[in-house]
């Protein structure tokens, strides 16, 4: 089992940035990639970014690219989503997933290939 608490969501001006954690415990974090996604009511979840379990490949999806960095510090169990030029659009609750595969190098996008799912933490962006 595996516990994962997102933090440092709030309320932000477009332009703005937000750095986001996900601190997980329980399970060997580094074992695993682990992914961001971000939710508005009456619509999926939306994949965003996701790392494999060294770092070493990621994955984002098109409308984040080169705005949003997914980051994870093996170490300190956590891992981060380092959101620059935000938008309204951009508003959403955000959470963090944990893929119960261990080592493996494929980094997945979909919400079903993923099992650990934290609480999510809201992010608005004003206009």
């Amino acid at each position: 089992q595996v516990q994962l608490v997102e933090s440092g969501g709030g309320l932000v001006q477009a332009g703005g940035s937000l750095r986001l954690s996900c601190a997980a415990s329980g399970r060997t974090f580094s074992k695993s990639a682990m992914g961001w996604f971000r939710q508005v009511p009456g619509k999926e979840r939306e994949f965003l970014a996701a790392v494999s379990w060294s770092g070493g490949s990621t994955v984002y999806e098109d409308s984040v690219k080169g705005r949003f960095t997914i980051s994870r510090d093996n170490a300190e169990n956590t891992v981060y989503l380092q959101m620059n030029s935000l938008k309204p659009e951009d508003t959403a609750v955000y959470y963090c997933a944990a893929d119960p595969t261990y080592y493996s190098n494929y980094v997945g996008s979909h919400p079903y290939e993923y099992e650990y799912w934290g609480q999510g933490t809201q992010v608005t962006v004003s206009s």
